[in-house]
């Protein structure tokens, strides 16, 4: 019997389906989860050496827009490519590779003496870390079928907000090594913070399995059953979109989606990669005291984006879910730049986050239900590139801005205004609504 066989009926009888999904939950979640804190964190530790680098360095705040900024235009041109590579050498292989070459080049940031050097490695970082996100959305599409795949990627997605949570004390700590060899604590942090990439990489070769088919701790019922799961979504989502590559690119609702992500991705990356600044200038703040701070907004992303994803999957509706963060994040974003009040206006940002990290669960259960095979590689890539456009705007726009008027006011503005677009056009969206799962 092929491995793709449906499953005898008496097997289905005793198989506890809800035990399956558990069991490959545990079995690849915890350790995709590791990779993308240190994968997320490698991304805007940068934030967390900004306050000194830029005073050690004389960067202005444009320079360190633009270089934060540049990692997601080399990100967007090697997204699609990277993930194409994927179909042909496997994600365990290629996902092992790309990530020891991140980890690498994230240390060295720590050589980082002139804004050329600056901007070179910050590019070559993107380019490394480019396949990762899409690839492992993908990767999720082989292992969980539609009805829990919200609560899967948003699972996996947490690990940016617990970067978060982990990154602020852990670069703190780092920082205070300044000095420490007669080397600078912003060097420290990039060193210690990228380290721990290239031992994961390593691991992922050991620890991955491509596709169920492959995987021998499940039994042959239970990956025959799993495989027929998300076969059978797979052949659902035929209808929507083609399965070949150029239907994604040729696909309007694709670049809709591609629209309202480049918003997320204004707002994310603006305020991540700014956050301890704009909180400095809010608080007046010691610099560790700050960097401290900033653990709390990616405490309370974690929180909306577990109750966001586990409300959309039990009721498998996503857009109204993804309108909701949006909207609530682009009146966060108002309330923090028309505030006079310091505290309000920190507390406003928090919040912000809240929305932002809120919505990616149905935000990215939305084109993985649309899309398989190339179309869903070059649909999530294609996604995803856009929406790295807007990870380069973001930190830019808030630098340029806060050269030009000495404030981050009217950037705050335009998040709020683009957040507020982003929610129109997801409501005007019409995905198919996907039935309740027999088991949550």
């Amino acid at each position: 019997m092929s491995e793709s066989a449906a499953p005898p009926a008496a097997a289905l009888d005793t198989l506890d389906r809800a035990a399956v999904l558990r069991r490959v939950s545990w079995r690849l979640m915890p350790f995709l989860f590791a990779l993308y804190v240190f994968a997320y964190l490698d991304r805007v530790n940068l934030s967390y050496a900004a306050l000194s680098i830029r005073r050690e360095l004389g960067f202005s705040d444009t320079v360190y827009g633009a270089g934060a900024g540049l990692f997601f235009i080399s990100y967007a041109l090697f997204e699609v490519p990277s993930n194409l590579v994927l179909l042909r050498l496997g994600p365990r292989r290629w996902i092992a590779i790309i990530m020891t070459a991140w980890g690498v080049l994230s240390t060295c940031m720590a050589l980082v003496h002139t804004p050329h050097s600056f901007y070179l490695i910050r590019f070559l970082l993107g380019a490394a870390e480019a396949g990762f996100f899409p690839g492992i959305v993908l990767y999720l599409t082989y292992w969980f079928p539609l009805a829990q795949r919200a609560r899967a990627i948003a699972r996996f997605m947490t690990a940016t907000a617990v970067a978060g949570i982990i990154g602020a004390p852990f670069s703190t700590l780092l920082l205070r090594l300044n000095g420490v060899a007669h080397i600078a604590g912003w060097k420290w942090l990039f060193v210690g913070e990228g380290l721990p990439s290239i031992v994961l990489g390593c691991c992922v070769l050991f620890v991955l399995t491509d596709r169920p088919e492959d995987a021998a701790w499940l039994s042959l019922p239970e990956r025959q059953w799993l495989l027929a799961e998300v076969k059978a979504h797979e052949t659902q989502s035929a209808t929507t979109a083609g399965t070949h590559l150029l239907h994604a690119f040729r696909n309007g609702t694709v670049w809709l989606l591609a629209s309202i992500y480049f918003a997320i991705s204004v707002g994310l990356y603006g305020l991540s990669l700014w956050l301890p600044v704009v909180v400095k200038n809010l608080s007046h703040a010691a610099d560790l005291h700050v960097i401290a701070l900033t653990a709390i907004p990616y405490l309370l992303a974690a929180v909306a984006m577990l109750l966001v994803a586990r409300s959309s999957d039990r009721s498998g509706e996503r857009k109204w879910h993804l309108c909701a963060c949006l909207a609530g994040g682009a009146i966060a974003f108002l309330l923090s730049a028309v505030l006079v009040n310091p505290l309000l206006a920190i507390t406003a940002l928090f919040v912000a986050a809240a929305g932002i990290w809120g919505g990616f669960g149905p935000f990215w259960a939305l084109p993985t239900g649309m899309l398989r095979g190339a179309a869903a590689a070059g649909g999530i890539a294609l996604i995803n590139s856009i929406g790295a456009l807007g990870g380069f705007c973001g930190p830019y726009l808030m630098g340029r801005v806060s050269d030009l008027t000495h404030s981050f006011r009217a950037a705050l503005l335009v998040c709020s205004a683009l957040l507020l677009i982003a929610a129109i056009i997801a409501a005007a969206l019409k995905p198919a609504r996907i039935s309740r799962p027999v088991s949550n």
